[in-house]
């Protein structure tokens, strides 16, 4: 199965969608790697990867850290509006889990005794925040989050932190107004005071770890 003409990615995705609809990728089933699809579809992996993330958006794909690519379901997901929203938040916590976790992972090496009350002044704003506007709440949690990353002693930690937060703050907001629309608020505060913990306690594989872990629960939630 040869793809020739214009536009591939969309050639790729209905090829997939046929693959998926014909029974021949049954729910449940991983489908093949993205080199094996560039040979069969006659593409460059770019235009697989842009076809699997256009499938994933629709529902019919979900992509598993470690795992590989499977089919979830054989008809589109309607509501495409709410579908995008989280994909884009999603996006945007997969480049806060390559920033902060390695934020965390410093931190818990080279705080100060300074950096730890920062960090605990945030926690408890950021707790006392949890029933206050959608914007007091996001904008008290990321100041708690930039604590953790001035903790780290990293110019560019910081910097990266410091680049991804006008996007951070209208992801989390979005976030927000996702999970309002089915129930209250999630609480999340004992992940957070884990994060500081793990910090005090100059263990920077768990700080990594319970950083990693607060925001796939994210990841998930979005999913």
């Amino acid at each position: 199965m040869s793809l020739r003409r214009y536009p591939l990615s969309e050639q790729a995705t209905d090829a997939m969608v046929q693959l998926i609809a014909s029974g021949e990728w049954p729910v449940g089933a991983k489908i093949p790697s993205e080199t094996a699809l560039a040979a069969q579809f006659g593409v460059g992996r770019s235009t697989v990867r842009e076809a699997v993330r256009e499938l994933a958006g629709r529902g019919l794909l979900e992509s598993r850290h470690g795992s590989g690519v499977f089919v979830v379901r054989t008809e589109p997901v309607t509501d495409w509006p709410t579908v995008v929203r989280r994909a884009v938040i999603s996006d945007v916590v997969e480049g806060r889990i390559a920033v902060e976790v390695e934020a965390a992972r410093l931190a818990a090496a080279k705080r100060t005794d300074d950096d730890l009350a920062a960090m605990e002044a945030a926690l408890a704003e950021r707790h006392a925040a949890r029933d206050a506007a959608p914007e007091q709440f996001v904008d008290a949690d990321l100041a708690f989050h930039r604590a953790v990353a001035e903790a780290a002693h990293n110019e560019v930690i910081t910097g990266l932190f410091d680049s991804l937060t006008d996007r951070v703050r209208e992801a989390m907001l979005d976030m927000l107004a996702l999970l309002r629309e089915s129930g209250p608020r999630p609480t999340d505060h004992d992940e957070h005071a884990a994060i500081v913990e793990a910090i005090r306690s100059a263990d920077p594989d768990r700080a990594g770890q319970v950083a990693r872990t607060h925001l796939e629960h994210i990841l998930r939630a979005m999913g």
